[in-house]
């Protein structure tokens, strides 16, 4: 008997690329795969995504490992680097970094007089226009720019980019005054421009410039609220999946799970999924989250253990032990999972455990 199989469709992953060449014809395309391709397997990922510009990471180990595993393509380090060592590697294996403080600008100005580096590091320079996470300030960004164009380590052809903190929020006023604040800083240079995230990459026109940023939407995953991937024709890239490991009849009034505290109705079918929080499943799940089995959804009853789940078969049930439960995926978006468990999509993909087996196809 198969328990937690996390099947991944290859397939979808280039449909969902192809659609954000389509939203952004124009643009390069940085394909996001950071925190292992947002839970799906970083290198199985990028090698899916061969028709990407080039790949985003947070962590220099991320970028190593892309590297290892023969990826060549363009990867950039959107959090930059922690620490001045990693200088000499970011230039010996051709990364590029994102600089987005002061401790960084002055590492590598520090780098170019120590180090011999033979081809300079391309550096995407970070603006904050008012997501106040990193970032530097507007008024210091001719600064910026005087300095890593004076670097002899630092490729003269920067990149200037920013993060929308509202775009996921259609008709917000603030994505607009963030555009105006990025477009005040940067409209004196000739450099690229970097702004959309895959939410901006689906309603905010003005943020498509030189390069796009998608992540989550590669995954088949809509950063919409309210919305699914299906709904912008995107593809789910991960099936969760389990199997029933118990199937019972129950009277009315009986409790369900850790501390009873959810009781049935009237006589019912019970099942217990082989699948919890101990393979990533989220805890949190709240009474009539939603698992897809023999084509239709039945609702999750009493609390999330660490190996199991029960579900509510009713009363008519013809389910058996064996049979498939889809967790979210094929069938059943994922972001109606996260709804449930009062969290977001991104959360659930990325907390899956070494448990779960995985199949890619």
């Amino acid at each position: 008997m198969k328990t937690a199989l996390a099947q991944v469709s290859l397939s979808a992953l280039q449909h969902n690329l192809a659609q954000v060449k389509q939203m952004a014809p124009e643009s390069q395309v940085m394909a996001v795969c950071k925190a292992n391709g947002y839970g799906h397997g970083l290198i199985e990922v990028a090698q899916a995504l061969n028709k990407a510009d080039a790949f985003g990471v947070a962590r220099i180990e991320e970028a190593f490992n892309l590297r290892a595993a023969g990826i060549n393509k363009t990867i950039v380090l959107l959090e930059g680097f922690f620490e001045a060592k990693d200088i000499a590697s970011i230039a010996v294996n051709h990364f590029q970094t994102v600089i987005h403080n002061e401790k960084q600008l002055a590492e590598l100005e520090q780098a170019a007089t120590e180090l011999e580096i033979g081809i300079p590091i391309k550096v995407w320079l970070k603006i904050d226009t008012g997501m106040s996470r990193l970032g530097i300030h507007v008024s210091q960004v001719d600064e910026f720019v005087s300095r890593l164009q004076a670097c002899a380590c630092v490729h003269p052809d920067l990149v200037l980019m920013t993060h929308l903190a509202c775009a996921d929020e259609l008709n917000n006023k603030y994505n607009q005054t963030q555009l105006m604040a990025f477009k005040q800083a940067s409209s004196a240079y000739s450099f690229s421009h970097s702004i959309a995230n895959s939410a901006a990459t689906m309603v905010l026109d003005r943020a498509k410039q030189n390069w796009v940023r998608p992540g989550i939407m590669l995954y088949g995953v809509s950063p919409i609220e309210g919305e699914t991937g299906l709904e912008r024709n995107l593809k789910p890239v991960m099936t969760l999946s389990s199997q029933l490991i118990s199937v019972k009849k129950v009277d009315a009034n009986t409790p369900v799970g850790y501390g009873g505290t959810w009781v049935t109705p009237s006589k019912t079918i019970l099942g217990v999924v082989a699948i919890g929080y101990g393979d990533g499943y989220p805890r949190h799940a709240k009474n009539g989250t939603p698992v897809l089995i023999n084509g239709r959804i039945v609702p999750l009853v009493g609390r999330v253990s660490m190996d199991m789940i029960t579900v509510d078969l009713g009363c008519d049930s013809q389910d058996n032990i064996g049979d498939k439960a889809v967790l979210w995926g094929a069938g059943l978006p994922i972001e109606k999972v996260a709804e449930s468990a009062e969290t977001i999509a991104y959360e659930i993909l990325c907390q899956l455990t070494t448990r779960v087996k995985w199949k890619y196809i």
